[in-house]
């Protein structure tokens, strides 16, 4: 569901039944006529769904995490806060960069329409910008060439629906100015070969048992979850073009399950 253009949608209609009855009949009515339902409901509704719909497409959006793949970075159930404008302004509905404002870099969390079904918002990590050579081989990120640092913290084990138990690693990565966590499944494979997607720029990436290295076109990004074996990202559907992109998550404003991640910043 396209929010931004309901919410456009209602703004257009209630200022529209507000604007003509100003000016061509409540010059009319008499002296206390009371004014017409439909009427009193879109002077009433239209300031606020205005304030709403420009807070929403300038300033900041709130998200529900429907997923593991954040793990550990973001829970499922997480309800974050994503900055509109830290990469530019973009019109609202079509998307559109009207006004640089900063760029994305590597280790930024990021919101995007998913490349596959636009209609869909995904939320991953930003681990290679336009022009890098992103490899994952042996469970081991490099950025052109360069390892990227991990240090092991501890066995890190959670459940996911279904009440499947997952053994997991915890990790800590240095990925740009980024220190964040990230999970490691030591017995499942770098790339499921068998899910890669055919995707524009497929052959821009190379794919083996031991993982893939894939070099990211101009105005795409490559992103992938902190939870690094249970996460559909770009090494299935590809890359992330810049006119999806939506905004940099930056806080977790609630959780219903757990009040005290509420408040955490998203490094």
């Amino acid at each position: 569901m396209n929010f931004a253009l309901l919410m456009l949608i209602a703004l257009i209609i209630t200022g529209v039944i507000w604007l003509v009855d100003q000016l061509l009949f409540k010059p009319k009515r008499a002296v206390g006529e009371k004014e017409p339902l439909l009427v009193e409901y879109s002077r009433s509704f239209f300031p606020v769904i205005l304030v709403v719909f420009l807070l929403r497409s300038f300033l900041v959006e709130p998200f529900r995490i429907p997923s593991g793949s954040m793990i550990p970075t973001l829970q499922a159930g997480d309800f974050i806060l994503v900055n509109k404008y830290a990469w530019g302004i973009r019109l609202p509905v079509i998307n559109k960069k009207i006004f640089e404002v900063g760029q994305p870099q590597r280790g930024d969390v990021m919101v995007f329409r998913y490349p596959v079904d636009p209609s869909l918002d995904y939320i991953k990590r930003i681990v290679g910008l336009p022009g890098d050579r992103v490899s994952y081989m042996d469970k081991q990120l490099s950025i052109n060439g360069q390892p990227v640092k991990m240090e092991f913290l501890r066995p890190y084990d959670y459940v996911k629906p279904g009440l499947n138990n997952v053994v997991a690693r915890l990790y800590r990565e240095h990925l740009g100015s980024h220190v964040h966590e990230v999970l490691i499944q030591p017995d499942e494979p770098p790339v499921r070969l068998e899910g890669v997607r055919v995707f524009r720029y497929r052959d821009h990436c190379d794919y083996n048992e031991r993982g893939f290295t894939c070099v990211v076109p101009p105005g795409h990004y490559f992103a992938m979850g902190d939870n690094r074996d249970d996460s559909t990202d770009s090494r299935y559907w590809g890359f992330v073009p810049d006119e999806n992109i939506v905004g940099r998550a930056f806080l977790i404003w609630m959780n219903f399950d757990d009040f005290g991640r509420i408040g955490k910043s998203i490094e």
